[in-house]
């Protein structure tokens, strides 16, 4: 006659189990799994870690670009993101510092080619259109700097 029991260690709990046990199936229920958190979270702030961005939230220029993007979010200027010359401008001088971190597309430089900076445009359809203008537009600006590089 065999018989299931567990035994603690510290921390650790180990649980010998009898084929019987493994014989019935389990009735355990997982939650639902959470949608995946875009650019945006539900409260509005900004999710840094959101892989829409690419890496460029935690690159070298990556608080240059925190900076300037969420200068955009939050701005209230008309037309939005009027009032963050500045904080772009600084951001594409550290772009011109990285070339080799920021030319991701590695290629002949021609404009139909995809050289987004590693920002992945595809999944933040929960942007507001100017939201998406701005992430573009660091996108654009990692383009120019490869133009501006060769």
């Amino acid at each position: 006659m065999s018989f299931s029991f567990s035994k603690s260690f510290g921390k650790d709990t180990v649980i010998f189990a009898t084929k019987e046990d493994h014989a019935t199936p389990s009735t355990v229920e997982l939650p639902p799994p959470e949608p995946a958190q875009g650019l945006i979270t539900k409260d509005g702030e900004i999710n840094w870690s959101c892989p829409c961005l690419g890496g460029m939230a935690t690159g070298p220029c990556g608080v240059q670009f925190r900076e300037a993007f969420s200068c955009f979010h939050y701005s209230e200027a008309d037309p939005k993101g009027s009032d963050c010359y500045d904080a772009f401008r600084t951001m594409q001088d550290c772009f011109t510092e990285y070339p080799t971190v920021y030319n991701k597309s590695g290629g002949s430089g021609d404009d139909d080619e995809d050289g987004g900076g590693g920002l992945d445009l595809s999944s933040m359809e929960d942007l507001k259109d100017d939201e998406k203008a701005a992430v573009e537009a660091a996108g654009a600006t990692t383009q120019s700097v490869e133009k501006i590089s060769k």
